[in-house]
């Protein structure tokens, strides 16, 4: 029997920038068994700066415009992190995360890009838009032209764009472009002399021509020095009007950088060598605007992150394998393309210059095919014998046990579960028996139930909070609060110190659900296997002070059916495997999957409704059968299903999860339906959900009021759906289905 391989080390990318996407995509290309790549990123579109112009002035669309990281990493078999950095700790090689435990790295790289700098001007930070991130850009900007093209009142706008370097430039001219026509006006505050510094003249005299037809006001020799909410001051004292303010001067880095220890330039950027390993630390790695290469400074653009993702994938295999690293020499000068709104755009280099349409198109060819690497991904290639990591080749080769043997080992479990038990002291108990008594007082009916979930997504503390959300709904469901836990988990194979950290993070995530509804996590049972399985026995004992629970059965007709959460995850999973799905909708997905149900459960109990079920596997028609209990019929209006963003039209384009055909084939004969009503919903009723919403049945009079509460407790998309019925005589199926 052959020794499954086993993970033994993580390299950790902070950012989703040019250089990172490009060296995700290389190792992905050659494997290095044995390790884990993990991608941290605020967001799970990562922008393309040569075509963000053009998104502004409506020639891209936002998916030709971004790199889906959510999409790349599923290809890359990569763990995705949709989180923000907020500290770095080269010693004990953690990185510390906004809102969640830190994730800890064997070898990290950062390619975070910088931000505008702000905090030098007064009143900037709270009444500028800066125009990085883009993702608040791109949403300010968004929302501005909504107002300029759909709710303008016929009162001028003027719009401020600080800057005066190429991106401020090509910012400007795609918003004039946009609002041509629109009463709105523009002005572009400049603080040096010219603008463009650092490009020729004829290109500068292309470029000022291009922003006098379109009307933008230049204004150089004007340093802003204070911003209040309508008017700049300049350092000459004079005031000048906005409405609405862009910031694009010069770049700074995240504070983190600096406050690490690890050596920066005289502004914050991460000093990097040759290699790009930080200048004090071979485990670290720095790439894109965060960076500067101290033997090799260069101005910020997206070019030289670019070129240097090839030397970085390479430098980090090189690491990780004990190989040679190759050195960098980024090129001294570089062509710059700017776009001039309309489908213009300008060359620079050198005593080269050049503008017109045919410069655009050049443009336009070279960015489409840079996209193109990550829209039309290969089929990756397999782990080779030479691409194993040292630790791996020099480990055992004898096949893993099974039975007790395949137990996850007690000093990585006893390490975890102290860790945990210090942060979590009322909700885990940290010594993690198999068997534990339960604190609940004698005479109280007690509920149990145990819930396993397969890895549905990569981030395990995700993971870890969705698998105990999924297992505490059942108890939702019936009316009741939890009360303690029990963890069955099974995890890939690894080493010890790769285990800890898994088990760390994934009963982390189980504890912030779990210590949110006071719920003890009094021990549980780990091994190591194939894949990732987190499961857990939960109990708990009536919300209702009278000891009655929420039955399953019990609705009578006449009584409206009201959904709480949104449906879809079974089918935008199944894309997502598939490489199918928008990032973007995945994470709104992993949202809804998030959102537990314990406040639904309560309200439900409150407004007395007569039955409750969670939708979970089975699909919702499956579960509302369950419901019903062979005595009742249900009206369903399709149209009123909410629905998560992608999902119809991924089950139209005939993307559905394994499970959908099971739930058809048990549940589709007991459904009656017109040749008019939308077949995709009708399918999406037998989408398999995971940490679904609860399904409940009420009288009619209190159905609004429930729905009203729902809504003022966060779950927006609650609404009713239907109604129960009787069984009528002669009637071919007990769910009639209508638009």
């Amino acid at each position: 029997m052959q020794a499954a391989a086993e993970l033994r080390r993580d390299l950790v990318l902070v950012g989703g920038g040019h250089s990172h996407v490009l060296a995700l995509r290389m190792l992905a290309m050659k494997p290095i068994a044995g390790l884990r790549i993990t991608l941290i990123s605020p967001a799970s579109h990562s922008p393309y700066s040569g075509m963000l112009p053009g998104l502004i002035s409506g020639h891209y669309r936002f998916a030709e415009s971004h790199i889906d990281l959510a999409r790349l990493c599923q290809w890359a078999g990569a763990r995705f992190i949709t989180a923000e950095v907020t500290g770095l700790d080269p010693v004990d090689q953690r990185l510390s995360l906004a809102g969640r435990p830190a994730i800890t790295y064997d070898v990290a790289s950062l390619d975070i890009g910088s931000q505008p700098e702000l905090d030098s001007v007064p009143g900037a930070r709270e009444h500028a838009t800066p125009v990085k991130p883009v993702a608040g850009l791109w949403q300010r900007w968004q929302a501005l032209y909504e107002r300029v093209t759909v709710h303008n009142t016929g009162q001028d706008l003027r719009i401020a764009v600080a800057g005066g370097g190429a991106g401020s430039v090509e910012l400007v001219l795609a918003m004039a472009y946009r609002l041509q026509a629109k009463p709105v006006h523009f002005d572009l505050w400049c603080a040096a002399p010219d603008i463009l510094p650092g490009h020729g003249a004829r290109a500068r005299k292309s470029v000022l021509a291009q922003l006098k037809r379109w009307g933008i006001q230049v204004q150089c020799n004007a340093r802003i020095a204070a911003v209040s909410g309508s008017k700049l001051t300049l350092a000459d004292g004079s005031q000048a009007d906005y409405d609405e303010l862009f910031w694009c001067t010069g770049a700074a880095p995240a504070p983190w950088i600096a406050a690490s220890g690890l050596a920066t330039d005289e502004k914050g950027f991460l000093a990097v060598r040759d290699t790009l390993q930080a200048m004090h630390d071979d485990c670290i790695f720095g790439a894109g605007d965060i960076a500067v290469q101290v033997n090799y400074p260069r101005p910020k653009a997206g070019v030289y992150a670019v070129r240097q993702g090839p030397v970085l994938a390479h430098n980090l295999r090189a690491v990780l394998l004990h190989k040679a690293l190759r050195e960098h020499r980024p090129q001294r000068r570089f062509l710059s393309l700017i776009s001039l709104g309309d489908k213009n755009a300008t060359a620079d280099r050198g005593a080269f210059t050049a503008t017109g349409r045919w410069v655009w198109r050049w443009k336009d060819s070279i960015d489409r095919k840079f996209m193109a690497r990550f829209e039309d991904l290969p089929r990756r290639m397999q782990p080779h014998r030479h691409d194993s990591l040292p630790e791996l080749q020099q480990a055992s080769q004898q096949a893993v046990c099974g039975g007790c043997g395949a137990k996850v080992g007690a000093d990585a479990l006893a390490a975890a579960l102290a860790k945990l038990s210090r942060d979590f002291p009322d909700h885990c108990a940290g010594a993690g028996d198999d068997a534990a008594v339960l604190p609940i007082a004698t005479g109280i009916p007690v509920v149990q139930s145990l819930d396993v979930l397969r890895e549905l997504v990569a981030d395990p503390w995700q993971m870890g909070r969705i698998a105990a959300l999924h297992a505490l709904s059942d108890l939702y469901a019936c009316g009741a609060r939890p009360v303690s836990a029990l963890a069955a988990l099974t995890l890939p194979y690894a080493g010890n110190v790769m285990l800890q950290r898994e088990l760390e993070q994934l009963l982390a995530g189980a504890l912030h659900e779990f210590a949110a509804v006071d719920c003890l996590l009094v021990g549980g049972h780990s091994m190591q296997g194939a894949e990732l399985s987190v499961g857990f026995v939960v109990n708990g004992v009536p919300m209702d002070r009278g000891g009655a629970l929420l039955p399953k059965v019990g609705a009578e007709p006449g009584d409206q059916l009201v959904l709480t959460k949104a449906l879809g995850t079974g089918t935008l999973f199944a894309a997502h495997m598939q490489l199918l799905a928008d990032g973007r909708d995945v994470n709104a997905a992993t949202a809804a999957m998030l959102q537990g149900n314990a406040k639904a459960a309560e309200l439900a109990v409150a407004h007395n409704a007569r039955a409750c079920t969670d939708i979970t596997g089975f699909g919702l028609l499956g579960h509302l059968l369950e419901m019903l209990g062979g005595a009742r019929g249900a009206r369903l209006a399709l149209s009123q299903l909410p629905v998560l963003g992608g999902a119809l039209e991924q089950v139209r384009a005939g993307i559905v999860s394994t499970m959908h055909a099971a739930n058809m084939r048990s549940a589709g004969s007991f459904i009656q339906h017109s040749s008019s009503v939308d077949e995709a919903r009708r399918q999406l009723l037998f989408d398999p959900q995971t940490s679904g919403g609860l399904l409940i049945a009420l009288p009619r009079e209190r159905s609004q009021a429930l729905c009203a509460a729902l809504h003022n407790s966060g779950y927006v998309e609650a609404v009713v759906i239907g109604e129960v019925t009787g069984l009528e005589p002669g009637r071919a199926a007990p769910i009639q289905l209508g638009d």
